[in-house]
């Protein structure tokens, strides 16, 4: 089974959110569904609000969507995105 390397955007609801918070429970739902190394990134949108940029290892017969409905319950997460997907070699 060969791997896809994942990275979605995370938009918090407000500027004066915890990011360090959101990324822990994204780690932990990104590894509960078979994810592996996750990565954090954070991009300047506007008027002090952050983007979080996650980088991660998918199976790649595996679907993201299920994941992607989870990171969006997470609290004070107000859309998620879907950035890049491409195969991994190596």
């Amino acid at each position: 089974m060969g791997i896809t390397a994942v990275k979605m955007k995370l938009m918090p609801s407000s500027p004066e959110i915890d990011l360090d918070q959101i990324k822990e429970k994204s780690k932990e739902l990104i590894e509960k569904n078979n994810g592996k190394n996750c990565n954090f990134e954070e991009e300047p949108i506007a008027f002090g609000l952050k983007a979080i940029i996650i980088s991660f290892a998918w199976p790649e017969k595996q679907e993201l969507e299920p994941l992607e409905k989870e990171l969006k319950e997470i609290e004070d997460v107000s859309s998620v995105e879907l950035i890049d997907i491409r195969r991994a070699f190596g």
